[in-house]
């Protein structure tokens, strides 16, 4: 009985320190990946990322872009000028997922071959 306790109080420490709910509160939901995917390859305006993530709403896209600056993973540069002009772009800290962005879309791809 000793060792299954010793094992449980081992298994909530190793819980505890896991860190995938910290970064699915950073990069959760259905749009941040994609939004995060397609401004690492360029600065986009609003209408841009708009055009480019089907099925977005502007309301949707407008939080989550907000969400992702707050999280130091987007950075919007604003222009004063008439009409206003907004772009964003990918941080180095948002840039740091980079790798981990292509092997889910590579993983992606996959599941369309078996579907």
């Amino acid at each position: 009985m000793e060792k299954v306790s010793k094992d449980l109080s081992q298994l909530k420490s190793e819980i505890s320190t896991c860190h995938l709910d910290k970064t699915l509160k950073v990069i959760g939901g259905k749009w941040k990946l994609v939004i995060l995917w397609h401004l690492s390859e360029q600065t986009l305006r609003f209408s841009e990322l708009e055009k480019r993530i089907s099925g977005i709403t502007q309301k949707m896209l407008a939080q989550s872009l907000r969400e992702l600056e707050n999280d130091s993973l987007v950075s919007r540069k604003v222009y004063a000028v008439i009409p206003p002009k907004v772009e964003y772009s990918i941080t180095k800290n948002g840039q740091s997922l980079g790798k981990v962005l292509k092997q889910l879309d590579d993983w992606g791809e996959t599941l369309n071959e078996g579907v």
